[in-house]
């Protein structure tokens, strides 16, 4: 059995890792409440983690091939577990923020090394048994989250989603202490420092712009400013990447269409299929008055098709191009997010979107465990590792754009739903007052139920447009399907459910 402690302690950070993206959900009202925060710093506390493991994988995977991939990950570990305890003591929105995104620091550094210590630790079969596991436990934490989240959040309180973490840490630092041994890659160069700082700005700016723009307009000043400022991060970003002497990210790589397509992939499942749970957590909470644990069991219909279509997926799906099996995947995220849009009307309640997240959970079953595969055969074996952080990195891009764009299409939405009602009932709404206007006003409950119906209709229906977008570009990108390698679906080894992740 001690061969296995090292699997243990990589799955322990993964498990952890995964599982605060879809623990927070649940726990927004309560947070919302607790601390009388705004619907931006809602958007927030989800944001700003998604964001800092996307700006900071490549950079920690880099500096873990430099310096040893044991010793990012216990300093991950560290780092997740101190965020966490003082995300649980926060007194107030800016504080929680500022340690949600430290958490993500941790998370990035945890994430970025946990295949190769996993790669160094196995070998021949035995290194399928773990990343079977592995990928198995990804899935597991996904689907969990929602119903962790309610049972701590409804029985202890919401600080609790983050205090579970530190006996988690501890157990995984001390096995990781015990049984992993140091790896790191004697050819690796330095850290492209302006590469990260630039690609930081850049995210940053653009994810706070999105969120002003819901806030104050598309043509406010703010937002102006702050989409101007992400265009010239990025555009000094690439300028870097081309002439560094040690580039992050190979632009190279997006010569291959088929590369483009499965960072477009990424970037659109993520926004697509998990960035608008947080609105029907919302929702589900505040307004119908469901229990934190009733609100994550209604979220967890997508979850599990995920997971179960997943696992099949290298039996039902063999043979299969990766064309068809990602781009069909991306046209079912769609569909499910439409079907939702279509099927739900004011004064309905969670029934009404599981046909939806069970159509949405099949495409993602269908489409994830093919990215990784896909993204690795697109580009040299010199660039394979390369490209499965720039993957991970558009996904967590994803979820952080995803959450911003629909946080602004559900507000916007939740606004026309009010015909006429006094300034500020929509933030009110969208920060999960409902409850206390509904025991104010009894009788509002006919235009809380129509300005919710309104604000979740429109998100959904952008939601669906994007993964109809994303599917046909990847139908069209992948013009010629390979016969081997990334075109067939993998073993079910995989991560089903990753970008959930934070959770």
């Amino acid at each position: 059995m001690r061969k296995w402690l090292p699997l243990t302690a990589v799955c322990l950070g993964a498990f952890m890792l995964l599982i605060d993206v879809t623990i927070v959900t649940v726990a927004l009202p309560d947070m919302a409440a607790d601390m009388h925060t705004g619907f931006s710093d809602l958007q927030w506390v989800m944001d700003v983690y998604a964001l800092a493991l996307a700006a900071l994988l490549l950079g920690s995977g880099s500096l873990a091939d430099r310096i040893g991939r044991r010793r990012v990950y216990l300093g991950g570990l560290v780092v997740f577990a101190a965020a966490s305890l003082v995300c649980g003591l926060a007194d107030g929105p800016a504080a929680l923020i500022a340690f949600r995104a430290v958490q993500g620091i941790g998370g990035a550094a945890m994430a970025a090394t946990s295949m190769a210590l996993l790669s160094a630790s196995y070998q021949g079969r035995d290194r399928g048994v773990a990343f079977g596991v592995w990928g198995a436990v990804n899935g597991a934490a996904a689907a969990a989250g929602p119903i962790v989240g309610g049972l701590l959040t409804e029985h202890f309180g919401w600080r609790w989603i983050f205090f579970i973490n530190l006996p988690l840490c501890a157990l995984a630092v001390f096995v990781t202490l015990r049984a992993v041994a140091e790896s790191r890659d004697p050819r690796a160069r330095g850290l492209d420092l302006p590469g990260m700082v630039t690609f930081t700005v850049g995210a940053g700016a653009l994810t706070y712009g999105l969120i002003r723009a819901g806030e104050n307009g598309w043509a406010s000043q703010a937002a102006l400013q702050l989409f101007a400022l992400a265009v010239a991060a990025f555009a000094a970003f690439v300028l870097v990447e081309l002439r560094g002497s040690r580039p992050m990210l190979d632009l190279s790589l997006f010569r291959s269409p088929a590369f483009v397509a499965v960072m477009t992939a990424g970037l659109l499942t993520s926004g697509a299929a998990f960035s608008y749970l947080m609105y029907v957590s919302l929702w589900l909470q505040s307004a119908e008055g469901m229990s934190p644990v009733g609100g994550g069991l209604a979220l967890v219909p997508m979850s599990l098709a995920a997971f179960v279509v997943a696992a099949a997926a290298g039996r039902l799906l063999h043979g299969l191009s990766a064309r068809l099996t990602i781009g069909g995947g991306l046209l079912l995220i769609g569909a499910g997010a439409l079907l939702q849009a279509w099927m739900l009307d004011a004064g309905d309640s969670w029934p009404a979107l599981v046909p939806g997240l069970l159509v949405t959970g099949v495409g993602v079953g269908a489409s994830i465990p093919a990215l990784a595969a896909t993204a690795m055969g697109a580009v040299p074996p010199a660039r394979a590792g390369m490209a499965g952080g720039v993957l991970n990195t558009s996904r967590q891009l994803g979820t952080a754009l995803g959450i911003a764009v629909l946080g602004a299409v559900f507000h916007a939405g939740l606004a026309d739903g009010l015909d006429g009602k006094p300034a500020g009932t929509a933030d009110a709404l969208a920060s999960g007052g409902a409850a206390r206007l509904l025991a104010a006003a009894p009788d509002a409950r006919g235009w809380v139920d129509a300005a919710f119906a309104s604000g979740l209709r429109e998100t959904f229906t952008v939601s669906g447009a994007l993964g109809l977008a994303g599917g046909l570009a990847v139908l069209l990108l992948m013009r010629r399907p390979a016969t081997a390698g990334p075109a067939r679906i993998p073993a079910p080894a995989g991560d089903p459910t990753r970008s959930q992740q934070s959770a």
